[in-house]
Order: C-alpha cells, then sequence, then structure tokens
C-alpha cells in the first residue's frame, strides 16, 4: 500500500508541476511587420563584435536592409583576434560605421564597454533611440519600424523582446527547448510588464531605448561592471520611473547563439552561472529545477518499469494502476513538450529526447552552482568573470 500512495502522491505532484512550468510564457505584447514608415525619428543601431566571424556579416547586412526610413548602424570591433575586423571591411554601405574598440579598462565587463562606446559614437542629439543587439540575432527588413511603432504604442522607453530561437542540430534541439522553458519560469513578463512590480528584465539581443532614458539611468557606464548587463540596465530604468516592456518578437527577429553541444554547453553554463551569482533566489529556483530534470531524466522512464516488475510479483490491481499512472505521466510530458517544440519549429518528434535533454539541464545547472559556491567563476570570449565578493 504504501507504494501505491507514494505513486500517487508522485503522480498528482508531477501533474502539477508539468502544467504549472508549460503555463508561464504570458508574452501577451506581440510585434508584428508594418508597412514601412514615411518619416520617423533617428535610431542608431549598435552591434558589439567580440570574435563573430560566423555572424557579423549576416546580422550587419540584415540591419542595412531595414524598412525604417533614418538610421544608422555602429558596430564595435571589440578587439577580435579572428576574421571579424576583415568582413566588417569588406562591407560598404554610408549609413556603416565601424568603432574599433579599445582596450577594457580595469572595472569593466566586456559587453557594457563595448556598448557604452557605441553609444558614445552614435549622432548625438540627433539620435533619439538606441537599439543593442547582439551579433548573433537578425532582424527581418520590418523589425526597425515595427518595435518602433509598438514602442510608441506601448509608450515604453525601454522596448526589449524575445527573439526566435533556431535550432538546427540535434543537440539544439535537445537542449534549447528546457532551458527556453527554464527562462520562462524564472523571469514572467507579465510581472516585468506591470509597473507596479519591481520585476525588471530586458533581453540583450534586442533593446530599443530612448536616448534621453538611457541618459538619465547613465548609460552603459552606470552598469560598467556587470556581466548580465541587459538585467541591470532594465532594473536602473524601470526602477528610475520608466516605463519597460518586453514582447513577443518571434516574427520580426531571430537568434541563433549555438551550435554544437560543446558550444551549448559553454554557453549556457555561462549563462546560468551570470544569472546564479546575480541573485540567490534565482539560485535556489535553478536548484529546484535541476532537481525537477533530474527526476524527468531518471525517475520518469524507471516508474512503469517498477510497476511492471511490481505486476509479476503480485501487485494486483494496485501495481496497475501504478503502471497507468506512469504512463499518463508520461503522455502529459511528453505533449507539453510536443507543444514547445512545435512553436519552436522543431519537429514534436523531439518531445521524446525529454530525459536526454533534461539530463544535460540539470548538469549545466549543477555545474553553475557550484562554479558561484566555489569562486571559480567562468572564461567568456578569452575573460575570465568571478561573482563579486
Amino acid at each position: 500500500m504504501i507504494y501505491f500512495i507514494l505513486s500517487t502522491l508522485l503522480f498528482v505532484a508531477g501533474l502539477v508541476i508539468i502544467y504549472w512550468l508549460h503555463n508561464q510564457y504570458h508574452l501577451d505584447i506581440i510585434v508584428r511587420p508594418v508597412d514601412p514608415l514615411s518619416s520617423a525619428p533617428m535610431v542608431s543601431v549598435c552591434i558589439p563584435a567580440r570574435n563573430e566571424e560566423r555572424n557579423i556579416r549576416a546580422c550587419v547586412d540584415a540591419v542595412l536592409n531595414q524598412t525604417y526610413p533614418n538610421f544608422e548602424v555602429i558596430v564595435v570591433d571589440d578587439r577580435s583576434t579572428d576574421g571579424t575586423s576583415e568582413i566588417l571591411r569588406s562591407i560598404q554601405n554610408d549609413k556603416l560605421r565601424i568603432v574599433n574598440g579599445s582596450d577594457l579598462p580595469s572595472g569593466w565587463a566586456g559587453k557594457p564597454h563595448a556598448l557604452c562606446q557605441a553609444a558614445q559614437a552614435a549622432c548625438g542629439e540627433r539620435s533619439e533611440w538606441l537599439c543593442f543587439i547582439d551579433a548573433d540575432t537578425f532582424l527581418a527588413p520590418e523589425a526597425l519600424a515595427s518595435c518602433y511603432v509598438k514602442a510608441i504604442e506601448t509608450n515604453a522607453d525601454l522596448f526589449t523582446m524575445m527573439t526566435f530561437q533556431v535550432t538546427a542540430t540535434f543537440w539544439e534541439r535537445v537542449v534549447l527547448p528546457l532551458v527556453m522553458t527554464a527562462l520562462s519560469v524564472g523571469f514572467s513578463p507579465r510581472k516585468v510588464n506591470d509597473p507596479q512590480r519591481k520585476d525588471a528584465i530586458a533581453n540583450g539581443q534586442f533593446i530599443f531605448i530612448k536616448r534621453s532614458a538611457y541618459d538619465a539611468i547613465g548609460g552603459h557606464e552606470s552598469v560598467k561592471d556587470q556581466i548580465v548587463e541587459d538585467k541591470a540596465i532594465s532594473e536602473k530604468v524601470k526602477w528610475g520611473g520608466y516605463r519597460l516592456v518586453v514582447a513577443d518578437g518571434m516574427h520580426v527577429a531571430r537568434t541563433r547563439m549555438y551550435t554544437s553541444l560543446s558550444e551549448l554547453w559553454e554557453g549556457w553554463t555561462k549563462n546560468i552561472y551570470l544569472g546564479l551569482c546575480e541573485q540567490v533566489a534565482l539560485m535556489v529556483l535553478g536548484a529546484f529545477g535541476a532537481f525537477v530534470s533530474v527526476v524527468a531524466a531518471l525517475v520518469l522512464p524507471l516508474w512503469p518499469l517498477l510497476g511492471l516488475l511490481w505486476v509479476f510479483h503480485g501487485g494486483g490491481w494496485m501495481a496497475i494502476v501504478v503502471i497507468f499512472e506512469a504512463l499518463i505521466l508520461w503522455g502529459v510530458l511528453i505533449y507539453f513538450r510536443a507543444v514547445v517544440a512545435h512553436n519552436m519549429h522543431i519537429p514534436r518528434g523531439y518531445a521524446l529526447t525529454t530525459p536526454l535533454g533534461a539530463a544535460i539541464f540539470a548538469a549545466m545547472m549543477f555545474t553553475s552552482t557550484w562554479k558561484v559556491i566555489s569562486g571559480q567563476g567562468v572564461t567568456w570570449r578569452g575573460r575570465k568573470y568571478k561573482p563579486a565578493r
């Protein structure tokens, strides 16, 4: 009887957790393509580029192809050691300006320093908006115009959006859907968009901010030592009384961050680490997520097998119920994971790889947590980062 009761309790708890985990993604504001604008204020698009030879041409070309009528593009070549510099010099366009990044000063993190240089190079008072995008983000031609229209419509001072995540390889499709679900749990868009709450987050892949608000909060110099500079900027904006809006931008922008398993491991272990070392609450939430992932990876596959083994050892109707509970829970989990996969343009069959993806995600969580606790820090693009003491 004790096994039957335990199985039933786990069954009910599992249903609640699965439903809760998959119902936290509420991006109510959606950016859709708009017709070209006849006139609009000046926008300075700022792109930091450090060893981005794989992405930089496609990123810059996409920005230069915007339908928005009034913009410039500033790329900061942040001491690149690969072919980034040569690729940038080969792009000929009057709207493009290339800034050779200076050495990283003491007390600065790499990305804030690059973005600060880009903002300083922007067209002064003529630039009413600054748009910060990552070099692995690719805008649709209507992106700038669509975001400007939506930012005005929502009265935003800082407008940020979640971009469509491109997946092409097996490991991307196994791991990334689990990561995206975890992020939706950690940061609620509805709470961020509520002016009455302090919750703040921005997606550094695309940040569209009024120049007046940017200057008022002190720009990137005010967050110069912050590794998670996008979140730090969003907090400065919202806590300073300005309007912060996060939206669904998957119709107008796409991003491909990492391609191989080794890149996924290095990149997301770094990202999770940086998030965890910023907030204790996120570390606790991350530990819970890792625990759930371990359960999904190890317990769920064994559950029906244990029930079947119990049947062969005289478990009777209770053993049969345990098997049905396990299979129903499996079915519900696979259904929700298939929906996530479909929304990410991934074949639904990848839902069956959930135990594998959960195991990798749990390993990333535990590795990142250990790096925070031990103070080891992480290395990213040739620079070492450690949590502040």
